[in-house]
């Protein structure tokens, strides 16, 4: 077994590390831990106690900045936190500045980005991208291949369809005059998107409102309403009985 581990790192008991896995100074790992073959935790990480971590996935990474990225704040950020009973799959990358809730999954193969806040008890499925300076409440699903923009906000109890895609820049790269108006998307509690929608940038969807499979958010979605077709256009209310304050989930 082959592992390169710094140091002056801190590991709870019963921590089980695999092949060829690399841990950073500075790093705390809590108890009762399961590190997979292959994993990289980057320095400073803090990851609490009974946490599963599967093969190839980078935590508290660093991010890249190209030459003409919008983000050019070079400097180091903070290092990642990882709450208690967190699972993360294979290939997942998760970047420095995150801080994720207890209870989290994360499937493989999603992404979260720097400066990210991710709430109790949430899922981020296989493939998803949450970008960054985001936060996502708890108890959300976000489902396979959704795409989360930059700036956006998600509420508490969301679900987030396949295949969603939400954006930020009315400007499609073009111009200064985007920085200007460059803004993710808020997703207030209870929101609910089917699969394959889209949100333009800037859009507000209410508490407890409904986007249908395929809509295209052109203007904000009231409250406990449901919304279709492109441009997505009021259909009815949210029927009583699927409200959150009728689930007893609070």
């Amino acid at each position: 077994m082959t592992q390169s581990i710094a140091a002056n790192v801190v590991l709870g008991a019963e921590v089980e590390l695999g092949e060829f896995v690399v841990v950073e100074e500075n790093v705390q790992i809590g108890s009762q831990c399961r590190i997979g073959h292959h994993v990289v935790i980057h320095a400073g990480t803090i990851i609490g106690d009974n946490v599963r971590i599967d093969a190839n996935t980078v935590v508290g990474k660093q991010p890249l900045r190209s030459k003409r990225s919008i983000f050019k704040d070079d400097k180091a950020l903070a290092p990642a936190k990882i709450g208690n009973n967190c699972m993360f799959g294979a290939q997942v990358v998760v970047y420095a500045g995150c801080e994720i809730g207890d209870n989290v999954l994360v499937a493989d193969g999603a992404a979260v980005r720097e400066n990210v806040q991710v709430g109790e008890f949430t899922i981020i499925g296989r493939n998803a991208t949450v970008e960054n300076f985001c936060t996502i409440g708890k108890k959300c699903k976000l489902e396979t291949n959704c795409y989360i923009t930059a700036y956006s906000e998600v509420g508490d109890y969301c679900f987030i369809a396949p295949g969603v895609h939400t954006t930020n820049d009315n400007f499609l790269g073009r111009t200064q005059e985007r920085f200007n108006h460059f803004k993710g998307v808020t997703i207030k509690k209870g929101g609910r998107i089917g699969g394959g929608a889209v949100i333009l940038p800037g859009k507000v969807i209410g508490e407890d409102a409904v986007v249908a499979a395929g809509a295209v958010v052109t203007r904000d979605v009231a409250p406990r309403t449901i919304v279709v077709g492109s441009p997505a256009k009021y259909l009815r209310d949210v029927p009583r009985e699927q409200l959150l304050e009728e689930q007893g989930w609070e």
